[in-house]
């Protein structure tokens, strides 16, 4: 199996990864695969399989139906935050509403918008296992939200579906032409990103801003803010030194 870092390879298609958390079904997988490989992508990373090695079972390869080549490369990981690492920018496949949770974007937006960032490094967009989705938390763990906006009356998407749907549109968006912009902040990666949320956690309960006994959802609302700014390195490395900062005075006193 490939490792989640591709330093050989470049553009939008290369820099996409479409990751599946806990995916139930080998012919989903392969399917999924299939998908990929009809929208030029190849980069498939499982997080927790039921079938642990869900990528040599014969019906995922039937499913796979030629785009073998995507399904035996697919990366195999333990959790999403492995999944994420050195990501830059993620958008989470949810089937319903979220009261908390990054933003939310059709996914015609949400390909614009990674089309926007994959300059910037690696993308991921994360799908949930088929019968109960994503996680409140796995969700908090991506920068925004896509729903695909379904019949009504019968919503029901097979995973290998909205793979699909996904991939078409990030298709139509890598093959856009972005025009030239000044040289912006380098965007944190994801990993950066949640250890900057656990020292600002810490610093909040440091204050007693924040009960972890009965935190409500101070920090859901936290990432929801930050998720919607779109934080760069910089920006994440102030904040993780005023949460130093605040630790240190505390401390003190």
């Amino acid at each position: 199996m490939d490792s989640l870092d591709s330093p050989n390879l470049s553009g939008g298609f290369t820099s996409t990864r479409f990751v599946l958390v806990e995916p139930s079904h080998p012919g989903n997988v392969g399917a999924a695969a299939r998908a990929l490989k009809t929208m030029g992508f190849s980069r498939l990373v499982l997080v927790a399989p039921r079938v642990p090695h869900v990528n040599d079972e014969p019906e995922a390869i039937a499913m796979a139906s030629g785009a073998d080549d995507v399904l035996a490369s697919a990366v195999i990981v333990d959790s999403l935050a492995e999944a994420l690492a050195g990501v830059h920018w993620s958008v989470a496949l949810t089937a319903r509403q979220r009261e908390y949770g990054p933003p939310q974007l059709p996914p015609r937006a949400a390909a614009g918008r990674a089309h926007e960032l994959v300059r910037h490094g690696d993308i991921a967009l994360v799908f949930g296992n088929e019968r109960t989705g994503l996680s409140n938390a796995d969700v908090e763990r991506c920068s925004a939200l896509a729903h695909i906006p379904a019949n009504p009356a019968y919503s029901s998407l097979n995973l290998s579906q909205a793979v699909q749907v996904l991939a078409y549109e990030l298709r139509l968006a890598f093959q856009e032409t972005l025009p030239d912009v000044e040289s912006v902040g380098t965007n944190a990666s994801s990993d950066e990103i949640e250890g900057m949320y656990t020292h600002l956690e810490n610093a909040l309960i440091a204050l007693d801003f924040l009960d972890p006994a009965n935190p409500k959802k101070l920090m859901s609302r936290v990432r929801r803010l930050f998720a919607r700014s779109g934080l760069e390195r910089e920006e994440v490395n102030i904040l993780r030194g005023v949460a130093k900062h605040i630790l240190l005075r505390v401390k003190k006193d």
